[in-house]
């Protein structure tokens, strides 16, 4: 046997002895913990902030707790749904910045203030 295909052959072996064993119950619940920490801060803070763009960074945060416990459940059940839905969030999470970045500079043009309420009377 030759030496690449001794490298290949111990590389197949090393990459199946590494499945990944069942995560502890008691581990999902610290993500979870961390994960709803987070959401709280971010949910806190969106409801007592006005200014529009510590309310657009707490969202985010929202968002990343929730992807936080989407990983944790897919780990703890040893299926790949939970990173791939976490995929098309961050997806959601882009588009929603790109969009809420560009309504905060138009909204700031138009009465130089970032203030939240300031905008409640808003007319079409």
């Amino acid at each position: 046997m030759n030496t690449l295909t001794a490298t290949a052959l111990s590389a197949s072996v090393l990459a199946q002895q590494g499945f990944p064993e069942i995560m502890p119950a008691a581990t999902l619940y610290h993500y979870l913990a961390a994960s709803a920490m987070l959401f709280v801060v971010g949910l806190i803070g969106f409801v007592t902030r006005r200014n529009l763009i510590i309310m657009f960074l707490c969202t985010e945060l929202m968002f990343q707790a929730a992807g936080i416990a989407l990983i944790a459940f897919g780990r703890y059940h040893l299926n790949h749904t939970g990173e791939a839905f976490v995929i098309f969030v961050l997806t959601i999470a882009a588009a929603e910045a790109a969009l809420a970045l560009a309504l905060v500079v138009l909204l700031f043009r138009r009465r130089e203030t970032l203030d939240a309420t300031k905008w409640s009377e808003l007319r079409g």
